[in-house]
């Protein structure tokens, strides 16, 4: 169980978010409603995606100030806190990434089909928020398999199979291909994350070099450090998974949230 803590945990607070706006959507529960895009908790606090609020205000549409104060408190609460832990214990879409994971270990798929760099991710966030003004409408948001998903397993219209499907073998074809290489909202807390408290730490007298926290990490190039040097993993990029945690059995990796001098 050590082993897959931080597994489970995603897994359950993944399961507890949909499982809150299902309750909402199908029976009334008023705890968590509306979907990923635009909620309100408790009935009471607006909570909205800031990066779908960005591509709104380049569209030219007339942003709502339930909706702005939504966006901010996201933003404050990775921002400061959570860094990039949207991608690990919010999104649906870690859910397809891991799926495409499994079958790739599981037929022994090694490498990728072709090659595509990590910062496509900007450049699609770039070119989401162009295609917006020049479209009058939030370019991204209208085809992302995230807000597919979510709305699909939420409200039970509109999944957008072919979609969540081409994003799967996307994934198999390229190892974390969508999280990892080209998800614009990825990139957005990747750059909204860059100051966040919560961090990995890496202790280097603890390391023995077996690399098995590289291997398993779905953003590796996060741990730069290790075998280098001591200290704290500064990338917005870390999802927070706490794979690389779970699977060193030299317990030189753990969750800091204090700056060493």
């Amino acid at each position: 169980m050590r082993k897959y803590r931080f597994l489970i945990l995603r897994r359950f607070i993944q399961c507890l978010i949909l499982s809150l706006y299902m309750l909402g959507s199908y029976y009334g529960v008023k705890i968590l409603q509306g979907n990923l895009s635009g909620s309100l908790l408790f009935e009471t606090i607006p909570l909205s995606d800031p990066f779908a609020l960005l591509q709104l205000f380049f569209s030219g549409a007339i942003v709502g100030l339930n909706s702005l104060l939504g966006g901010l408190i996201i933003i404050l609460f990775y921002g400061i806190f959570f860094g990039r832990a949207f991608c690990s214990f919010v999104c649906p879409m870690n859910l397809i990434s891991d799926l495409a994971s499994f079958v790739r270990k599981t037929l022994k798929i090694r490498g990728s089909l072709f090659v595509i760099s990590r910062n496509t991710r900007y450049v699609v966030f770039g070119l989401s928020l162009v295609l917006s003004f020049i479209f009058g409408i939030p370019a991204f948001e209208n085809i992302s398999p995230i807000t597919h998903i979510h709305r699909g397993l939420v409200f039970g219209i509109g999944f957008g199979g072919f979609i969540v499907l081409s994003v799967f073998l996307f994934d198999i074809a390229i190892k974390h291909g969508f999280c990892g290489h080209v998800c614009p909202l990825g990139a957005f807390y990747s750059l909204v994350s860059k100051f966040s408290i919560l961090r990995v730490k890496y202790d280097l007298e603890s390391c023995t070099k077996c690399m098995e926290c590289k291997n398993i990490c779905p953003e590796n190039q996060v741990l730069d450090l290790i075998t280098h040097h001591s200290g704290r993993v500064t990338s917005g990029e870390c999802i927070l998974c706490g794979r690389c945690i779970e699977v060193c059995g030299d317990n030189a990796l753990e969750f800091s949230i204090i700056k060493e001098k």
